[in-house]
């Protein structure tokens, strides 16, 4: 059975405007969109299957000429543009994990380690600041994104295993993350999207 990586995402220019004190907002449109293709090819390249939730017009038509398929957003917040994607994901007899699109340093190993562990099972992997990066369960769960969503997402779980991986704990929320992001050795091409 594939897996489909549900990849929920606002829009390029709307996104990240806590970095607004850092970079200008073309700057962030740019590292936006980067950070996109960054997590979609580590997807591609790990086996699974991209699919971006969205119902900005510029990231959906950005997605098809990248051939990654997108289905709307419902508009409700994350909770529900996650939902959105695991019943898309549920009725291409696909399972599904829903990854976010802020994650500078993740890696095709992160992702292969994230896949092994939950082997059908439910697994989830945290940021820092205590969110929840990624998460995977062979049932439908009432998700829970936001402050503390991984201790939440955690108690509506039956036996997850956690992944606590750099590339996961590491999201591009802050000045202080891009600057630490940018300093990783995996994260040496925000450079080039900053430019």
């Amino acid at each position: 059975m594939p897996t489909v990586a549900v990849i929920p995402v606002k829009s390029f220019s709307a996104g990240k405007q806590r970095l607004a004190t850092a970079i200008s907002p073309s700057a962030r449109s740019s590292l936006g969109k980067a950070m996109v293709a960054h997590v979609s090819d580590v997807v591609v390249t790990a086996g699974l299957i991209p699919v971006l939730v969205t119902a900005d017009a510029e990231v959906a038509m950005w997605a098809t000429g990248k051939g990654i398929p997108s289905i709307p957003d419902p508009g409700e917040g994350l909770d529900a543009a996650a939902m959105a994607g695991a019943r898309w994901a549920a009725t291409s007899n696909s399972s599904w994990m829903i990854l976010h699109a802020d994650l500078p340093l993740l890696s095709v190993a992160d992702i292969h380690r994230f896949m092994t562990v939950s082997t059908g099972g439910e697994a989830i992997a945290p940021s820092s600041d205590g969110g929840t990066s990624a998460i995977m369960s062979p049932r439908q769960l009432d998700f829970a994104f936001g402050p503390g969503s991984f201790s939440k997402h955690l108690a509506r779980m039956a036996a997850p295993t956690v992944v606590a991986l750099t590339g996961f704990l590491h999201d591009l929320d802050s000045p202080i993350d891009l600057e630490s992001a940018r300093t990783h050795p995996r994260g040496q091409w925000i450079e080039t999207a900053l430019q």
